[in-house]
């Protein structure tokens, strides 16, 4: 299950966000999408996480959670 994760703190790091998910279960990607002018942060990602359930898990626990000051927000990536 491909999730969209938005309103990230653009000092948030691709692997900060891998470990936060990590904790709910297994993450096969993790995708933090960057600037192609700056190379900085746009304040969004894509995490993948292979178990539905897990992914599930992560994404009632994680929304609207504070992370680097940030009340982020998780919902099922739109393909």
């Amino acid at each position: 299950m491909k999730l969209l994760v938005r309103n990230l703190s653009r000092s948030t790091t691709e692997q900060e966000i891998r470990i936060l998910f990590s904790t709910h279960g297994s993450v096969t990607e993790c995708n933090l999408v960057l600037d192609q002018v700056t190379g900085k942060s746009k304040g969004f990602a894509f995490v993948e996480m292979p178990n539905e359930k897990e992914a599930q898990s992560a994404m009632k626990t994680l929304h609207e959670t504070r992370v680097a000051n940030n009340r982020i927000r998780v919902k099922i990536a739109q393909s």
